[in-house]
């Protein structure tokens, strides 16, 4: 028989490709620089399929973006932006992805001077904490981005309801819309996304995910207009809007696509809140309605009669006690994900009714939890699926058993 050379430099490119598939991005680049043969295989395509490339644009570089070409990457986060834009979009005209979160210096006028015509592949568009940015680029991104499906402005503060009919009249195919801390959006603007006023602008119809954290001037009337007209709507983000009230949860009700809810610090939602939520249509998986001051154990067996299909549940910090746990175990069979941290009233009596009845959970934060022993964290160990304990700047990951401080990992979260 003849001896073969199974040296691996004689190895296929394709199957060379396949195995740089598995690498890291450092590890994919590295391999490029070994040999010609191992270059070439590196810039196989499916090598760095998904990939997306991370930049300083700094001083000019001709062989960038014709070498990200070759290798098919199509998504870009720029990391400094010391360069014009433009120089990205002139390089990149395929690009699908472009991720600018933090470039405190783009300004309208810059990217105005790269958005001059259609990128129809353009599918993702980050501009969070781009905080010069204002509506007069909505109108190009608007304009010229028609197939955008996610747009994220958070933190761009500069953002008014005139933007919000720009991305309502351009944008119809957008799937997910971050709006966190802009400050000036009022019910006006969430009624253009809604198609509210359809005379002057269609409207983001096919929204999924709604970021509004933080939008301080949005009343219950936002929620009339997103119960009328968003009716894809899966993911809604309200935390920290302190305008929304119980009243605004009667037309949330409604939403029955609606998956998952966050209320996260609105001050004015309260035990009759939820009531109107748990009578609705609705079918949610995940709700949080931690730091809800008012939301208290008559919450519980509301959420235990019409929610009882949810699988995450945030009460942090709200006014909840062993009573109303008792009141919501029997019925919660799906929960994987229970928050109750800082609930002071909590004690081992409710954590052995959680362990008694909710052997789905996979996780439980009891951080600030004061009244509770080792007696009861004992008892929680048991839970069969349980694979995350959070007790603060501890937590045990992998949970079989308590035992002694040497099985407790530090993650320093709370």
């Amino acid at each position: 028989l003849l001896e073969m050379d199974i040296h691996v430099s004689s190895l296929f490119p394709e199957i060379l490709a396949m195995i740089f598939n598995y690498l890291d991005v450092k590890g994919k680049g590295r391999v490029a620089q070994v040999c010609t043969a191992w270059r070439d295989a590196s810039y196989h395509k499916s090598v760095w399929r998904g990939v997306e490339a991370k930049l300083h644009l700094r001083r000019a570089n001709p062989s960038l973006f014709p070498s990200l070409q070759t290798r098919g990457i199509k998504k870009v986060q720029i990391l400094s932006l010391r360069r014009s834009l433009s120089y990205v979009i002139q390089g990149m005209p395929n690009i699908e992805s472009l991720n600018l979160s933090g470039c405190y210096n783009l300004t309208d006028n810059g990217l105005g001077h790269a958005f001059v015509q259609d990128i129809p592949s353009l599918r993702v568009l980050n501009l969070s904490l781009c905080k010069q940015i204002t509506d007069s680029s909505l109108g190009r991104i608007a304009q010229y981005l028609k197939n955008l499906e996610l747009l994220d402005l958070g933190g761009c503060s500069n953002i008014t309801n005139t933007g919000l009919l720009l991305i309502a009249w351009g944008l119809h195919n957008l799937k997910s819309l971050n709006l966190r801390s802009c400050r000036h959006v009022s019910d006006v603007g969430i009624g253009h996304l809604a198609g509210m006023t359809r005379s002057a602008a269609e409207g983001c119809l096919s929204l999924e995910h709604l970021t509004l954290q933080d939008c301080q001037k949005l009343t219950d009337l936002s929620l009339k207009h997103i119960s009328k007209g968003l009716n894809k709507l899966k993911v809604l983000n309200l935390s920290f809007c302190g305008g929304i009230s119980d009243a605004g949860m009667i037309h949330l009700s409604h939403k029955t696509h609606l998956w998952t809810l966050n209320l996260r610090s609105c001050d004015n939602i309260s035990d009759t809140g939820i009531m109107h939520l748990s009578m609705g249509a609705l079918r949610l998986y995940g709700l949080d309605v931690s730091f809800c001051d008012k939301v208290g154990d008559q919450s519980l067996a509301y959420i235990a009669q019409g929610l009882y299909q949810l699988k995450s549940l945030s009460l942090c910090s709200c006014h909840i006690s062993d009573d109303g746990i008792n009141r919501m175990v029997r019925q919660m069979h799906e929960l994987k994900t229970l928050n109750i941290g800082q609930c002071v009233r909590i004690t081992d009596k409710g954590l052995e009714l959680i362990a008694d009845h909710l052997t789905q959970l996979t996780g439980i934060d009891l951080y600030g939890c004061t009244k509770i022993t080792k007696r009861g964290l004992e008892r929680i160990t048991q839970l069969p699926c349980l694979k995350v304990l959070n007790l603060g700047l501890w937590q045990m990951t992998e949970v079989k058993g308590l035992g002694d401080a040497s099985e407790i990992l530090p993650c320093y979260t709370s």
